[in-house]
């Protein structure tokens, strides 16, 4: 079976994680701090806070944002759970607003559709890793929680996906761009957050016992500045990560050349529409190729694919039509998109005749 999604890992890594395990580092340590350093260089941020999970770093975004209890969060629907279970389980409420058909992004009209008296903050997504317009709805004048999960590489206007707002967060799972296994991280504007979220993750301790043995002489006692949860990310993920780093460009031109092709091979298929490249200078992270099979064909063509060794997925089934988030909203955008998005394989992993299989299986579908 041809794999959605996957990821390129080899020699590299391994030699990455062997130095770890021979050094006795399998928690965090040396690796985790090079590779936050290296990463908020690559990327352009005042810094960077390595987590054991872009989920965890959802949390913690929106915990630094101190909102009030109760109050409100704007979440476009078309994304992955975790966003809005950020926002429940910070104890205040997701109010689900419609994205763009074209992009799959939510959009300064669609973002302030949603807003009312009680909403603190706007979380804003980068869908498939095309930039979203995360200046034009900063004018609402609400911060902005940035998910680039997807959008590692993604620059908007020339600068890093992530670094636009507030405070901005990535994922580094198995599938992703850059993959640990499991991973993730956050970024903020505020030197200070950083520095808070670094202390946050590891259960809300200020300083652990090792690091204040200099100062101390009962060097095992710690002090706990707030309560949280542990989200300590490890060399081992690090390691991986480090290895990731060094390779990102060229997974990246990977993933354009499979994106271009899919783009001109695609182009003259009445049914089928192609996802939007990025435009104006932007750059795109082309995380998920995401196509709209119109006519009600998206079902029966994802199972024809299946059925020769082609798998496919939705993502994202829209938030909003869960049942546990409770919501009365009618997003026909999002509910349109239930009944035609489908994501094809696009990955580092593919090779050339598994390409060239995906493209043909497509382009003789019988629609």
């Amino acid at each position: 079976m041809i794999n959605v999604f996957g990821s390129l890992v080899g020699k590299e890594e391994l030699d990455e994680i062997r130095t770890s395990l021979e050094a006795q580092w399998m928690g965090i340590g040396p690796k985790t701090g090079a590779f936050e350093k290296a990463f908020a260089e690559r990327q352009g941020l005042p810094g960077f806070v390595l987590l054991d999970s872009g989920s965890n770093s959802l949390y913690m975004a929106v915990k630094l944002l101190e909102l009030p209890p109760g109050c409100e969060v704007v979440v476009p629907s078309f994304t992955w759970i975790a966003c809005a279970h950020a926002v429940v389980l910070s104890g205040c409420t997701p109010v689900f607003c419609d994205v763009d058909y074209e992009t799959h992004n939510a959009t300064a009209k669609s973002v302030a559709a949603a807003v009312t008296k009680k909403t603190k903050a706007v979380m804003v997504v980068h869908y498939g890793g095309l930039p979203a317009e995360v200046e034009e709805i900063a004018k609402l004048g609400l911060p902005i929680i940035e998910d680039a999960a997807h959008a590692v590489d993604s620059k908007r206007r020339g600068r890093s996906c992530g670094g636009l707002s507030e405070v901005g967060i990535y994922s580094f799972d198995a599938i992703k761009n850059l993959a640990m296994g499991e991973g993730g991280g956050l970024t903020a504007r505020d030197p200070r957050a950083i520095a808070r979220a670094r202390q946050l993750r590891y259960c809300g301790i200020g300083k652990s016992g090792f690091e204040a043995s200099a100062n101390k002489a009962r060097w095992w006692e710690y002090d706990v500045a707030e309560f949280f949860p542990k989200m300590l990310p490890s060399d081992i993920a690090a390691s991986i990560g480090l290895a990731q780093l060094r390779k990102l460009s060229v997974m990246q031109e990977f993933r354009k050349k499979i994106w271009d092709l899919y783009q001109r091979e695609f182009k003259n298929i009445p049914w089928l529409l192609r996802p939007q490249d990025a435009t104006g200078g932007d750059q795109h992270s082309y995380f998920t190729y995401c196509v709209r099979v119109l006519g009600g064909r998206r079902d029966r063509f994802a199972k024809h694919l299946y059925e020769r060794g082609i798998y496919t997925t939705l993502r994202y089934h829209p938030l909003h039509m869960n049942a546990i988030y409770r919501s009365r909203a009618k997003l026909p955008v999002c509910e349109r998109l239930n009944d035609e998005a489908l994501s094809l394989p696009i990955h580092p992993g593919l090779n050339d005749g598994e390409i060239a299989k995906i493209v043909e299986t497509v382009k003789k579908y019988p629609a």
